[in-house]
């Protein structure tokens, strides 16, 4: 894994990831201790893609985004921008849009076709608004 220190990339090993407070805690085969650790205070570590294993119905926000969204019916409503992340659900923007990431409007995820298959109430992908 790589590893971004103060500006300098350097080649680290994990020995154990776990999450505490919210927060993952790193164990490196290069910091066996505390005081060795302190110099990846702050330094941001990246992974290649390949390399994360996500369980079946998880994704990467790197995943979604770039996924075309289409209706089940064939509507093409645009691709997704970025994921946004709230407390009660995570969101995918589409266009100006915000698509929250529930079963009743998800059908179907599909990354390696980047396609995502939706069913979703007028108005809430497109500008139409429903009249009573």
């Amino acid at each position: 894994m790589d590893c971004d220190v103060k500006g300098r990339r350097e080649i680290v090993h994990i020995e154990s990831v776990r999450e505490h407070k919210g927060r993952l805690l790193i164990a490196l085969d290069e910091a066996p201790d505390a005081t060795s650790a302190e110099k990846y205070i702050g330094a941001t570590f990246f992974a290649p893609r390949e390399a994360l294993d996500v369980a079946e119905g998880e994704y990467l926000d790197v995943d979604l985004i770039g996924c075309n969204v289409v209706s089940e019916s064939g509507m093409q409503y645009g691709a997704v921008s970025r994921v946004d992340h709230y407390p009660s659900n995570d969101m995918l923007i589409v266009g100006k849009h915000m698509l929250p990431m529930v079963s009743a409007f998800i059908k179907n995820i599909d990354t390696a076709n980047k396609a995502i298959t939706v069913e979703v109430p007028p108005g809430l992908l497109d500008d139409d608004s429903v009249s009573s």
